[in-house]
């Protein structure tokens, strides 16, 4: 017990109904993990769930809608007031010979003895809303005051039942801005054989809740500072100690982490800032001329690596593409020099709809060279400017952009469907951006009976 408590008008009113439910219907229930631990944090709580002594079975006949979601495990999702939430019965845990779920569960009917097998401290506490009473067997709110992540017992044993709770642990490091105890700490050194079975799906879903932190590199430095990086990848190690050339205050790895927490458009855009220059350590170079370092197409090199990982950890199409695009694009060496069909042809290459992602990693990872950026980041600024200036001309983009299509190509070669008609549309974008004035039906007509008769000499 603890004289914080917790203030049932914080928690919402469906949840203490369906609580009262389950007491009126003879059982006792209590608000418990990650929703009572952010709301004691006075963060904000995203999912309410619900430990009960009651069996599923009598979950069931106690509620007009149930889902048995989990049962062999015990947990079902209640549909109550139009929402729906997990409740699970009280339970304890057999051996996990696989390193992820328990062998088997059986039913109790001891709160205390429920918590007991929960990964953290202050993931261990629960609250019964009718008796106003806050249960905290293993010290979490102490924890939580101290800023610190404290494994329930033996760090050992509890990284072994779930070889994930090492990754948790860095991720609630990083969420929470939580220091994390010394034998947890050691804990996840010694349990890493425990977080190689953990499957590439799980793995990638810990890493995205990761990128939502306010400083995420809190997380992958532990990551890397106790071996799950070198497992989970291990070419990002090959950043540490890797040393850049006089545009940069830090090594690679510095740079990348200073880069990705300067990201600010979710979770995505942050990982695209932790993959951006995973190709450096293998493009370093020393230069004969200058006596200092050469990263020479460590973007394309970053962006063959990117996708290669992104493959294997089952990223979604879409996900992986916004990523490898990135990587691959994000050295914006912009000069003021440039002409206006060379912005264009910029916005060209890299898609007028993804130059805002762009331009926000390239400014982040100006921001991480660690020195002073301000003329960097106001040519980013001017870039920015002229890209709108683009757009608001009506410039064209892309081949859907120009005044014909691909039926006013084929009926003015006389030709029929084919790869010609993209060539031939792809060649008059090229001098619609460099002469807008172009992009007029009659003066395109006569454009491609001038590409079409050179690919006739050819």
């Amino acid at each position: 017990m603890t004289a914080r408590r917790v203030h049932a008008g914080t928690i919402p009113e469906p949840v203490l109904s369906l609580c009262k439910a389950i007491r009126d219907g003879g059982y006792r229930a209590w608000v418990v993990g990650g929703s009572l631990r952010d709301l004691l944090m006075r963060r904000d709580p995203k999912d309410w769930d619900l430990a009960t002594s009651a069996t599923p079975e009598q979950i069931t006949a106690l509620f007009r809608r149930v889902i048995p979601t989990g049962i062999e495990h015990g947990t079902v999702t209640v549909l109550w007031h139009g929402e729906p939430y997990e409740v699970t019965t009280l339970r304890g845990e057999g051996g996990y010979s696989d390193g992820r779920r328990p062998d088997h569960v059986y039913f109790i009917d001891d709160i205390e003895q429920d918590l007991a097998r929960r990964d953290f401290t202050v993931n261990a506490l629960a609250y019964d809303t009718v008796d106003d009473r806050l249960i905290d067997p293993f010290g979490g709110l102490n924890d939580m005051d101290a800023g610190l992540l404290r494994t329930v017992g033996s760090a050992e044993e509890r990284f072994a039942e779930d070889g994930l709770r090492v990754l948790r642990a860095a991720r609630f490091v990083a969420v929470l801005e939580f220091d994390i105890e010394r034998h947890t700490r050691n804990g996840i050194t010694s349990s890493l054989e425990s977080f190689r079975k953990v499957s590439p799906e799980r793995v990638r879903d810990e890493w995205l809740k990761t990128f939502a932190a306010r400083v995420p590199s809190r997380g992958f430095e532990l990551m890397r500072d106790t071996g799950i990086l070198a497992i989970t990848y291990p070419e990002l190690m090959d950043q540490v100690g890797c040393e850049q050339n006089r545009y940069h205050a830090y090594d690679v790895w510095g740079h990348t982490m200073a880069c990705m927490d300067a990201c600010e458009q979710g979770p995505i855009h942050r990982l695209a800032g932790l993959l951006h220059d995973v190709g450096k350590p293998k493009t370093r170079e020393l230069s004969d001329k200058t006596g200092d370092y050469t990263f020479y197409n460590h973007e394309v090199v970053g962006a063959r690596m990117a996708e290669g990982w992104l493959k294997r950890y089952r990223f979604s199409n879409d996900e992986r593409q916004q990523v490898v695009h990135l990587v691959r694009h994000h050295l914006v060496c912009y000069e003021d020099s440039w002409s206006d069909a060379a912005v264009r042809r910029f916005i060209k290459r890299v898609g007028l709809d993804r130059v805002p992602a762009l331009l926000a990693l390239a400014r982040a990872d100006v921001l991480a060279k660690g020195r002073e950026v301000g003329e960097e980041l106001a040519a980013l600024e001017r870039l920015q400017a002229r890209v709108d200036s683009a757009v608001d001309q009506g410039a064209a983009f892309g081949v859907r952009d120009l005044a014909i299509g691909g039926t006013d190509v084929m009926k003015r070669l006389g030709v029929p469907p084919g790869p010609i008609i993209g060539d031939v549309l792809e060649k008059l974008l090229v001098r619609v951006l460099d002469d807008p004035a172009l992009n007029e039906r009659d003066r395109l007509l006569d454009a491609v009976d001038e590409i079409g008769q050179e690919m006739h000499r050819s």
